[in-house]
């Protein structure tokens, strides 16, 4: 029998300045995705990476003094860095200056400009243009600003261009694209998402400009001199770079595409459900299977900008909290596809509430009677009805658990986990078996029975704090080969008298700082 795959992407991240804490909720969120397929035994590929040319790139370099190529080395470092500290579990990070994506890029342009009697052709471009969107707008989306400036719809400045440049008729693909919409209701999520775009679909479709003559930091045209790839052909690419393109025939390849999910904010879904699937179909490549496109993260409520000075640095929450309280934060706190909010006070109390004293409490409390009263032994469940009934629960729990997550509703997945953890707590506090040291049998089985909603309960956890989760399972000494999904909702777990070692606490308690008197 062949093993399921499942290959999920991030976007690949706009390297001219460090990245914030919008980047680390991408990474964490596609790799508790990336984490849940594994889990469930599915051969899995995970790719992030970085999109390292454009107009942008050259503008922040020359401010910096520095090239182009030594701004793109240097935060594409920053964004390795960020993954490895967020453990980030990607397979592959893909940079667009790597000789094997200008390959990849090459390749698809010449299968699109040979298709359909050439879907790519020669013209000029006359527009408004805005550098921070690295996109095109037509005079009826912009507004007025200061000045007589002319503002895109995200309040970027546009400028008129006009320059030689080759087109893609992405005109010639509104009634392909509406078909695949229609025979593929799950291919735009979220529903509103969904929505917006087979409304602007619907609304007509005008060829898009995929080159430039006005700076070369980007890959040349294939047979065109003087002419760069537009950044969304060179970027959009990278997916299928990342899998082995243009060798279509490489295992890989052929295992791997089409991509089950690209994980993307939401203000570039125009670019990856319809600039994309039309670029795929043109160069005869099959699309992808889904996009899900999540919201954007406010700071104590308010909009996060440089001159508010409330931008939120991953790093310093990283340093100040850990790793999986971050982790736990973005996949609890924010409901995936809706807008969240970072803030301090609801973090710790997340934090506290539902690691520290739900999951922690129950692992250390439980583990250390054991210890004290077994000398360190599992001891041997006889279960009652309670020990059933829990056991029952964490198995349908979990199993609510994998149904969220198959369609990404991750906030919901780690909903469930607390509402387990909270039945567990129950269980514990009615059972009290710290009171019944004149009868050991009954003692022991509420002991082991508890010991094994911890271990189901971390092995569903490894996709959230990946960390933690394999603490808790050194600690109750569960082999590496048992912590699938298949071993959390299985009959057995780890046998009477399996020596444990001496429980260590997992999570921190923070304190909310109290104002100054």
């Amino acid at each position: 029998m062949m093993t399921e795959t499942f290959y999920v992407t991030t976007a690949i991240a706009y390297p001219n300045g460090a990245p914030h804490i919008g980047h680390a909720y991408e990474m964490i969120v596609t790799d508790a995705i990336a984490r849940w397929a594994r889990l469930q035994g599915k051969e899995t590929f995970f790719l992030t990476g970085t999109d390292e040319h454009g107009i942008k790139m050259v503008q922040t370099a020359a401010a910096e003094g520095i090239t182009a190529r030594e701004l793109a080395d240097r935060n594409a470092a920053r964004f390795k860095e960020l993954a490895g500290r967020l453990d980030i579990s990607n397979d592959d990070f893909i940079r667009t200056t790597e000789p094997r994506h200008y390959e990849a890029s090459q390749e698809i342009w010449r299968k699109m400009a040979a298709s359909n009697n050439g879907d790519i052709y020669q013209s000029t471009y006359k527009g408004w243009y805005s550098v921070r969107d690295e996109a095109y707008f037509d005079e009826d989306e912009l507004t007025d600003g200061e000045n007589g400036k002319k503002l895109a719809p995200t309040g970027a400045e546009v400028n008129w261009v006009e320059e030689d440049s080759y087109f893609f008729r992405l005109s010639a693909y509104q009634d392909r694209l509406l078909k695949l919409y229609e025979d593929n209701p799950d291919f735009i999520a979220p529903e509103e998402r969904r929505n917006e775009i087979i409304s602007f679909v619907k609304s007509g479709l005008r060829d898009v400009s995929i080159s430039r003559t006005t700076f070369d930091w980007g890959i040349p045209v294939p047979g065109a001199a003087g002419h760069v790839m537009y950044v969304w052909v060179d970027a959009l690419t990278n997916y299928i770079t990342g899998v082995g393109y243009p060798d279509a025939n490489s295992e890989q390849f052929k295992k791997f595409w089409p991509a089950n999910l690209h994980v993307i904010g939401k203000d570039i879904i125009r670019f990856h459900t319809v600039y994309w699937p039309a670029f795929l179909m043109s160069a005869g490549i099959p699309v992808q299977k889904r996009v899900f496109a999540h919201g954007f993260l406010t700071s104590e409520g308010k909009k996060m900008s440089k001159s508010v000075g409330n931008i939120v640095d991953p790093h310093e929450q990283l340093d100040l909290y850990g790793t999986d309280p971050v982790r736990w934060y973005c996949l609890r706190e924010i409901s995936f596809g809706s807008d969240g909010d970072w803030g301090r006070e609801k973090f710790i109390n997340r934090n506290n509430s539902d690691l520290a004293n739900n999951f922690g409490n129950l692992a250390q409390r439980s583990l250390s009677m054991i210890q004290k009263n077994f000398g360190g032994l599992l001891p041997e469940a006889q279960p009652t009805d309670a020990e059933r009934t829990i056991v029952a629960t964490a198995v349908e729990t979990i199993g609510k658990m994998d149904l969220a997550m198959k369609t990404q509703q991750i906030h919901d997945a780690a909903g469930e986990l607390v509402s387990l953890l909270n039945a567990a707590n129950l269980y514990f506090a009615d059972q009290a078996p710290w009171g019944l040291k004149a009868d050991l049998r009954r003692m022991g089985t509420i002991l082991a029975t508890t010991a094994d909603i911890v271990r189901r309960a971390a092995i569903a956890a490894q996709a959230f704090v990946p960390g933690s989760a394999a603490k808790f399972l050194d600690a109750l000494a569960v082999p590496t080969d048992q912590r699938l999904l298949s071993h959390a909702l299985g009959a057995s777990g780890v046998s009477a008298g399996t020596a444990l070692p001496p429980p260590e606490p997992v999570f921190k308690k923070f304190e909310i700082a109290k104002p100054a008197a």
